[in-house]
Formats: structure tokens, sequence, C-alpha cells
């Protein structure tokens, strides 16, 4: 059994399965993106063919009806700042976390650590009441509300990285003349760059595709991410424009691919080393 175990085909095969199956769904929405809406409904698995290929049309309709170009700007606008806060914020956290090594240092990092264990579900409408009493229901004000939430996982994953950090680098570098801020700027932060880009690809797949607090905390007459966005594509009596939908979300799916594709080479790296160490 053990044998048959350490055949590099089988568990090539295990996994190539395992892909497919994972990836169906997207090649699904990919090609129903190309064709109309009764086929979609009546033939969901076939490929698009002479009569039921509509070309750009969905992708044309989906932009129009979604307000595409506004919904996808708040978004990434929401990510990308989300996602720099909490990097910055938590790398410099969990740095002196590891290098106090106190009693406040570790109550921090269990502070931490609990906010893993909390569901959303628990602090959701409280939430939405005290981001709207204090002004936080636009995207800016989302940046500070996804800090909380994304701290957590941000902070295990660098404090782990940042115990197999030779202290002797760092004391080095104050040798040198280097303060505490250029001594983490410039000498910790290069080194934990398979940390930033693993806690990084974590975070904006997450805030990409979350529906439920923007939802929740945003003005959306005047504010909406993509996934609200594509639920306001359902019209009057639960009738839904799937043509549009799915080229919307294909549409939306881009961003995120080609950044996660772009890095994951460090993801693997990254986790294991947050993982670990220490």
């Amino acid at each position: 059994m053990i044998d048959k175990l350490r055949r590099p085909w089988l568990w090539t095969t295990v996994f190539t399965l395992i892909a497919i199956a994972y990836l169906y769904p997207i090649a699904l929405v990919l090609i129903n993106s190309f064709k109309g809406k009764v086929y979609i409904a009546s033939e969901p698995f076939s490929l698009p063919d002479a009569e039921s290929f509509v070309g750009w049309d969905n992708y044309v309709r989906g932009i129009d009806l979604s307000d595409f170009f506004s919904s996808f700007g708040w978004s990434l606008v929401i990510t990308v700042g989300s996602t720099v806060l909490i990097l910055a914020c938590t790398s410099m956290t969990a740095w002196w976390i590891v290098r106090m090594d106190n009693i406040y240092a570790k109550t921090l990092y269990t502070t931490f650590l609990f906010n893993l264990v909390v569901p959303f579900q628990m602090v959701m409408f409280t939430l939405s009441w005290f981001a709207d009493y204090l002004g936080l229901s636009n995207p800016f004000g989302l940046w500070i509300i996804y800090l909380g939430f994304g701290a957590g996982l941000a902070v295990f994953v660098f404090t782990g990285f940042v115990k197999g950090i030779p202290y002797e680098i760092e004391e080095a570098a104050t040798i040198d003349g280097c303060g505490p801020v250029r001594t983490f700027f410039l000498v910790v932060l290069p080194i934990m760059k398979p940390a930033v880009i693993t806690v990084a690809i974590l975070e904006v797949m997450w805030l990409w595709n979350d529906y439920l607090l923007p939802y929740l905390t945003l003005d959306l007459k005047n504010y909406k991410t993509i996934p609200i966005a594509v639920q306001y594509l359902k019209g009057g009596y639960g009738s839904v424009d799937m043509g549009a939908m799915m080229g919307v979300l294909v549409l939306a799916m881009i961003p995120v691919i080609v950044f996660y594709l772009a890095s994951q080479r460090h993801i693997i790296r990254g986790v294991v080393a947050g993982a670990v160490k220490g």
C-alpha cells in the first residue's frame, strides 16, 4: 500500500482530477457567457453553436445594466486600499510582537488569534450600526473595518515568519545607525517578501469577492462593489438576466486570477514559513 502511495503518476492523476473539479465551474461560466439567455437555461452544459452563440452581447449588456466600470472602480479602491493598510499595519505589529516577547505582546497576539475564532455573523448587525454611527459607510471607511477583520490571519502568518529571521541581522543594522523604522522597512520587510505576497493574495481574493460586509456597511445609493452589482442584475419577481450575469462574472474574475497567477509561486513558501516556524 505504501509503495502505491509513492507512485508519482497516482498523485498526478488524483490532483489533476481535483484541479478539473475546481476549474469546471469557471469554464462553465465562461462558456455560458457567449450563449443566449434561453440556451443558458435549457442547455447549460453544451458548447455554443451557430444558433446559441451571441458573441459579446452578454458582456455589453452586463456592463450597461450593472454600471460595471463604476462598480469595478469602487471594488478596486476598496481592495487595494484595504490590502495595503492590512499589510502595513499587521507586518509591523507582528515584528513588534516577536521582538518584544513580553506579556503585553503575548496578550496582543492572543487577541489577534481570537479574531480568527469569532464568526462574522455574531457582530455584523452591531458593526453595521457602529459603522454608520462613525461615518464609515463609504469605501474609505471600509478600509478600517476590513483592517479589523483581516488582521488576525495576517498577524498569524507574519509572526511565524518573523520568528525565522535571525535577530543578528537587525543588530547589524542598528550598529550601522538604523533606527527601528529604517530597520523594519530596509532590512526586515524585504526578507518578509514571501509572507507579504502570501497574505496579499489571501486578502485580495477575500476582499474582491466579499459581498456581505460591503452590503451591510456601504451607502448603496452611491457605492456598489462588483458582487453587489451582480446581485442587482436580478429583476422583478426573481427574474435574472443570466446572460448579462455570466458576462459580468467573467469580467469580475479576470483581475483576481491574473493577480494570483502572477504571485502564486510565493504562496506556499509564505504559508509554510508562517505556519511552522517558532
